[in-house]
């Protein structure tokens, strides 16, 4: 006999190859989830503006940005920044926050002022929030590198002066 679909267990639960591309509710929930969430999702409003107004040749960046903020949403999420200890992923994304508040700036303050279309105006708009939110995400990021910097410097420094201590000849002296 064949059993309801609200009875058999495995209708409910998705797959786990599903799981595994959606992000937990703890990260979602964090700082850095909801910064990643916001610029994905403004970058994508200002991109889609560009393209219906009359100044798409702006369209780039916030298509860059958005795919850039995308893929940093799924590396945190999914914990790559922990597999991958080559990439220094604090200073990756810090300067690619610095980048983006100054490009969204720059061209919001252009399609603001030269264009006079709707369009333009809303993408100028979106754009300057963009820049606010990408400000607030390298201002917390600036604070956690420079919390990173001072705990390695002195990691290194107390392992530099071991090393200086054991290569040292007391003998000699």
């Amino acid at each position: 006999m064949d059993l309801p679909a609200s009875e058999d267990p495995d209708a409910q639960a998705p797959p786990p190859g599903l799981r595994t591309l959606l992000p937990s509710r703890e990260f979602l929930c964090s700082r850095k989830g909801q910064l990643l969430l916001a610029e994905s999702v403004l970058s994508f409003i200002t991109f889609i503006c560009y393209i219906a107004s009359s100044a798409a040749s702006f369209m780039m960046a916030p298509l860059i940005e958005f795919l850039l903020a995308l893929f940093l949403f799924f590396a945190y999420s999914s914990k790559l920044n922990e597999k991958f200890k080559g990439i220094y992923w604090p200073l990756s994304d810090f300067l690619r926050c610095v980048t983006a508040a100054i490009i969204y700036f720059a061209i919001s303050i252009a399609a603001v002022s030269k264009y006079s279309d709707g369009a333009s105006k809303a993408a100028g708009v979106f754009g300057f929030i963009a820049t606010i939110v990408f400000a607030v995400d390298f201002y917390f990021t600036f604070n956690d590198l420079v919390t990173f910097l001072k705990q390695g410097g002195s990691e290194n420094a107390t392992e530099a002066q071991k090393s200086e201590d054991e290569a040292s000849d007391s003998d000699s002296d």
